[in-house]
């Protein structure tokens, strides 16, 4: 990663700070940008309900439920990425920094779409027909694109990373280092990344399946189709 590659993905996490200050000064909003979140992470286990069923697939379907869908609080992990990833980080290997950096493209564009999201909805209570208006009032198609391209993009890095036999020896010989340096949350992410997808021994029909999949629902969404979201608790 270059110069200005890091530069901008700094920019990226700068911006969700920023948007993490406004929610917190607006509960409102913060609470229907978490009502977002929590709806999005049941809509996904609806969706891949058969996934989470397969004992192959499981483990993958939680790790993105998660890790990429989830309303977990992130914080922590951003302010790592921050240090890690314009810096090139001494302790991690080019191809896991690349990987790291594909996730934090995620989930700065991720947090965006959510607030913007949570901009268009009248209550934190939200019915799929109202999620469905708060998708298409938002529109970028090219956005919800990218954030299903960068999906993908971090699963095939986290498989490819599952090739190099050397690497789990690598990473857990890391886990000293990186709690030192204060990357504890990060060095957890991508082991257990790494276990999960090692574990599923191929993860090409997992990424094709949750690729379209993906793309056939933000086209229903687009077209204001709300039961494409099915049946959710």
């Amino acid at each position: 990663m270059d110069e200005l590659s890091a530069e901008s993905l700094l920019k990226e996490l700068r911006a969700v700070d920023a948007e993490r200050a406004r929610r917190a000064a607006d509960p409102e909003l913060e609470a229907r940008v978490q009502s977002v979140k929590a709806f999005q992470q049941r809509r996904f286990a609806a969706t891949y309900a058969d996934l989470l069923a397969n004992p192959r697939y499981e483990a993958a379907t939680r790790f993105f439920l998660h890790e990429l869908y989830g309303p977990d609080d992130y914080r922590q992990r951003d302010a790592q990425f921050a240090r890690v990833i314009p810096t090139l980080t001494r302790l991690f290997p080019a191809e896991v920094v690349d990987t790291v950096a594909k996730l934090a493209q995620l989930h700065a564009l991720s947090e965006r779409l959510d607030t913007r999201m949570a901009e268009h909805l009248l209550s934190a209570d939200i019915k799929p027909d109202e999620y469905a208006i708060a998708w298409r009032a938002c529109g970028d198609p090219v956005s919800r694109q990218r954030q299903i391209e960068l999906t993908m993009a971090v699963g095939e890095s986290l498989d490819k990373l599952t090739r190099k036999p050397l690497l789990r020896q690598t990473l857990r010989l890391m886990r000293g280092p990186a709690q030192m340096a204060g990357l504890g949350a990060l060095q957890n992410f991508l082991e257990s990344g790494f276990d999960t997808f090692r574990a599923m021994r191929g993860a090409g029909e997992f990424l094709s399946t949750v690729r379209h999949r993906e793309d056939t629902l933000a086209r229903a969404l687009f077209r204001g189709d709300a039961s494409a979201l099915g049946q959710l608790p």
